[in-house]
């Protein structure tokens, strides 16, 4: 559904002097009916990166693709068409203050062109699907965050879009409204068949609600895949990120640290017992977790192994398909 190739985008500053490089050959596939996020912290590129699927930003090189149509390559009438199946929302939900959530909503129809009674009608539509229902006519001023966002989302659907932009929709959010916005955005994925990609520095934004994810460090991807298989892998940024860490536990003579990760079914096997039935080691558990990460337990193990059949009990782990890293 979206397909950015080759991505660069360079500021320059001074009078042409100085130049900064906030996209550096960014290349993703975002496939349809998706929700794919986009993981960095303050100055990785993300805003940059957003906003140039939606041409708000024009690359200095590369391309941007969605569907069948190269984003990158319009101007003028023709992207503004191809504009109106691209829906955004924003941090701040930028709302027009001196508009009623209605009409807030019914402002990109009133632009292409809807009738009064189908601007009227399509607004109810989304108002009831966001969960909204009662509360058109009241102001910005009047509504939480959470339903000033409920507001932004409807607006960015109101053209019926097949794409969805969420440029760090929840930062801005506190916790429980942030998980009812993502469990709206998730809703709407899966009943509308909506490609969403989202940008955020939240790892929970993520766990929650992401299918794949690509993390993004000073402007270049530095990891990508599907969350759980990507959490499954020990030596991986959200591996470290989501799960604790040794925090400088050092092994004791004659032993090793094993981080051993796992998901699905394995996560529910006896790991540690079976270890230690089956061969002459001693298993010191230092940390562990398990969590539900892309729809699938996910879990990391630090142990400390000792015995004669240290190395025996490393290949069983291989030949179990269970990714470990010996430190």
């Amino acid at each position: 559904m979206i397909s950015i190739r080759d991505l660069y985008k360079i500021y320059t500053y001074q009078r042409g002097e100085g130049k900064i490089t906030a996209l550096d050959g960014i290349s993703l596939e975002v496939k349809a009916g998706e929700v794919f996020g986009v993981l960095g912290q303050s100055g990785a590129g993300k805003s940059t990166l957003i906003r140039c699927v939606n041409c708000l930003e024009k690359p200095t090189s590369g391309s941007v693709w969605v569907g069948d149509e190269e984003i990158t390559a319009l101007s003028g009438a023709r992207l503004r068409r191809a504009r109106q199946r691209i829906g955004m929302i924003f941090q701040h939900f930028n709302l027009l203050s001196s508009r009623t959530a209605a009409e807030n909503i019914a402002f990109p129809l009133e632009l292409i062109g809807y009738s009064r009674l189908k601007r009227r009608i399509r607004v109810e539509e989304l108002l009831s699907l966001v969960g909204l229902e009662g509360r058109g006519g009241a102001y910005p001023a009047q509504l939480s965050g959470g339903q000033k966002q409920r507001v932004g989302i409807a607006r960015a659907l109101a053209a019926n879009p097949n794409v969805l932009l969420c440029d760090e929709a929840t930062s801005a959010l506190d916790p429980q409204t942030t998980r009812s916005i993502l469990e709206l955005l998730r809703d709407l994925n899966r009943h509308m068949g909506l490609t969403i990609l989202l940008i955020t520095h939240e790892m929970g934004v993520v766990k929650q609600i992401c299918d794949r994810v690509a993390i993004l460090e000073a402007g270049k991807v530095i990891e990508q895949g599907t969350v759980s298989e990507l959490a499954a892998q020990p030596d991986s940024f959200i591996a470290r990120e989501l799960f604790p860490q040794r925090n400088g536990f050092k092994s004791r003579p004659g032993s090793v640290l094993v981080t051993i990760a796992f998901r699905g079914e394995t996560a529910n096997q006896p790991l540690i017992s079976d270890l230690a039935k089956r061969f002459d080691v001693d298993v010191n558990i230092i940390s562990g977790t398990v969590d539900t990460v892309g729809g699938q337990r996910v879990g990391q193990l630090h142990v400390e192994l000792s015995g004669k059949d240290v190395r025996s009990a490393l290949d069983y782990l291989q030949v179990q398909d269970l990714r470990h890293e010996v430190h």
